[in-house]
């Protein structure tokens, strides 16, 4: 049987040597052994397990849930799989859908199609949005809530359709350069990941029409580690990333207040 080091396990599966840290210790993903050197060693039920995880994070679930559904003692591998399999097979659908707005965008912005404002949210699923409010309105309160929820939906419906695009393009972009630096094994707050904070300061102004306080930075980066919907987004990205990235924020707010 094969036997595999933390670094092994980081390589084979793509998820970070610190991803599989934090996975061990908040009792997700226990290494089968760990030597008297202190090396960490997975065997393949192990490889199972990390493979059921990324399952469930690319299909939103929150760790802790995670974390209780693996350790039911009626866990059945096999239906597990099958439940996946349904779960992404809607989701392969849901994101042709979107790919299919994307393309017809496109067309739109280079004048070969003409898009009415309705067809621009086909696809977009209004369940997760009411959630998403729900959420907000339980965290804040109604009136913090309903006001933040309305100063975003009045930002984001002023731009054009051009700008709409780059203000998404430039938030995948940001994402995946924290997600490159977490991999690399940068400080969160290193030089590098400061300048990304910088930009992603700048994108939050311009969602908010307002420029954000330290503290409120700082609270939004808490509020995406609490947010399982958030969460689920970023650890997609890359394993640990939540956490990687909340941190971030709160360096870089708290260099602000210096």
């Amino acid at each position: 049987m094969s036997v595999y080091t933390v670094k092994q396990m980081a390589k084979l599966s793509g998820v970070s040597v610190r991803a599989l840290h934090h996975y061990d210790a908040i009792g997700l993903l226990r290494p089968r052994a760990v030597g008297a050197n202190g090396y960490r060693y997975y065997d393949r039920q192990d490889l199972l397990r990390l493979q059921q995880i990324l399952f469930h994070r690319a299909l939103e679930t929150p760790l802790k849930d995670i974390r209780a559904a693996l350790d039911d003692p009626v866990f059945d591998l096999a239906a597990a799989l099958r439940a996946h399999r349904e779960r992404l097979a809607a989701e392969v659908e849901r994101y042709a859908k979107l790919v299919d707005i994307v393309d017809r965008t496109l067309a739109d912005l280079k004048g070969d199609e003409t898009m009415d404002d309705k067809q621009m949210f086909d696809g977009f699923d209004p369940a997760k949005q009411a959630a998403r409010e729900a959420w907000l309105t339980e965290r804040l309160g109604e009136g913090k809530a309903v006001e933040a929820i309305a100063t975003a939906k009045a930002k984001l419906s002023s731009l054009t359709k051009a700008e709409f695009n780059a203000f998404q393009a430039e938030q995948l972009e940001m994402e995946a350069e924290v997600a490159k630096a977490l991999t690399q094994g940068l400080p969160a707050d290193s030089d590098a990941v400061s300048a990304v904070m910088r930009r992603w300061w700048g994108w939050i102004a311009k969602g908010w029409n307002r420029e954000p306080t330290p503290e409120a930075f700082t609270g939004l980066g808490r509020l995406y580690l609490d947010n399982p919907e958030f969460t689920a987004r970023y650890e997609a990205v890359a394993p640990g990333l939540t956490e990687y990235l909340a941190e971030a924020m709160r360096a870089f707010a708290e260099r602000r207040t210096a």
